[in-house]
């Protein structure tokens, strides 16, 4: 069999879907620990899903690090786009070597295993992910795919093809793709920093939130974009079996998501204040005691920062911006696990917090235990702060 001949036999073949197909290794969930850049990568792909209706679906760690599933319309073949993210080493540039370069065995290069993903029924495309841009060589795979500069006749595209062709003379897909068919289906994504792309994140959700007649506050897309990170990282985590359909996060979960999250921060500018904070304590499990006293600190804490004798305002700042920043983090633990608590524990476990803020004082500052509180629990109130854990 000639490689030539191998595309029309490969079509013969009935090929599974991506979406059923179980993955042939599962490495990457096993691995797995924390917040990642890949998780950020996610995310952007999960916002993408809310503007883009071709994009269907995204795989979290099935048959690559990232699947975009996606449709180029009606009545089309579904489309699936492999990602492999490459964040371990910041400071590599990639070359057509690199690109070729065996790991430990054979047809381990990071070509030869991008290839290789071409095994399903879907339309194979490829996408490599960095922290930098790629030497001049691989540059051309940057480009649109519709370029000029992509066809594989113009010079530096032959060029590295016939470097593929040379070091990988047999190498095809599964399907019978070749290292033409790989080019010509490429995407070389290079997105900086994880910085970097998570400022980009923000910037899309702030668009988004415009689009959809909703301005966002920095402190309700950061907590909107924590929801979403641990969207993607419970995804990944997960094993296929028998977690498959959690791994598999849809458009219509995320369009869902995204009306819940809009919906939400319109009841609680319109709701009567304090009123969405007692739904928020009522909803862990909250005594009505302790959601009473709540309430009567959030008003205190409103009463105090409008009175210009309390605090000098640089002081004020200070207090509530240290509020903000121990919540927030005791918010990303508890999203990534790294806090195993229900809501009634992680509402006690930030209260406990503000004490301990407020013991931290220097020398001769006077208490101010109800005014951080009353601050919490108005983070609370602006859905800025929630206190359940995420859905397991």
């Amino acid at each position: 069999m000639t490689r030539s001949d191998a595309p029309a036999l490969a079509a013969q073949i009935d090929w599974p879907s991506i979406d059923d197909a179980q993955p042939s290794e599962e490495g990457g969930p096993i691995a797995r620990g924390g917040f990642s850049y890949q998780d950020e990568i996610a995310v952007g792909f999960l916002l993408e899903m809310i503007e883009d209706a071709n994009l269907l679906k995204v795989h979290c760690e099935t048959h690559d690090d990232l699947v975009l599933v996606r449709s180029a319309g009606p009545g089309t073949e579904r489309i699936a786009e492999y990602a492999q993210v490459k964040a371990e080493e910041p400071d590599q540039l990639w070359t057509v070597a690199t690109l070729c370069e065996k790991k430990k065995s054979p047809n381990s290069s990071l070509f030869e295993r991008s290839l290789a993903r071409d095994r399903h029924a879907e339309t194979a495309r490829f996408r490599i992910v960095t922290l930098r841009p790629p030497a001049s060589a691989l540059v051309p795979l940057t480009y649109p795919a519709d370029s000029e500069f992509r066809v594989l006749d113009c010079e530096a595209m032959r060029e590295i093809h016939e470097e593929l062709d040379r070091r990988f003379p047999e190498a095809k897909s599964p399907k019978g793709n070749d290292s033409a068919y790989w080019l010509a289906h490429c995407h070389w994504d290079a997105r900086y920093d994880l910085q970097t792309v998570a400022k980009d994140n923000q910037r899309r959700l702030f668009s988004l939130g415009n689009k959809a007649g909703c301005v966002l506050l920095i402190e309700q897309i950061t907590t909107l974009l924590e929801d979403l990170r641990a969207m993607a990282k419970t995804a990944s985590d997960l094993q296929w079996v028998p977690h498959r359909a959690k791994k598999i996060i849809t458009r219509e979960f995320i369009l869902n998501w995204w009306s819940d999250k809009l919906r939400e921060i319109a009841e609680g500018a319109a709701q009567k204040s304090g009123g969405k904070l007692a739904d928020k304590l009522v909803a862990v499990g909250v005594s009505a005691d302790i959601i009473g006293l709540a309430i009567e600190l959030r008003r205190d804490y409103a009463a105090l920062i409008r009175s210009p004798r309390y605090m000098e305002s640089d002081e004020i700042r200070a207090f509530q911006g240290r509020v903000k920043s121990d919540a927030l983090t005791l918010r990303t633990q508890l999203m990534s696990g790294a806090l195993k608590l229900d809501g009634t524990q992680f509402h006690a476990r930030c209260v406990e917090q503000m004490d301990a803020i407020n013991a931290s004082r220097p020398t001769g500052v006077p208490d101010h235990s109800a005014f951080l509180k009353g601050c919490l629990y108005d983070i609370a109130d602006r859905c800025l702060l929630r206190f359940e854990p995420p859905a397991s």
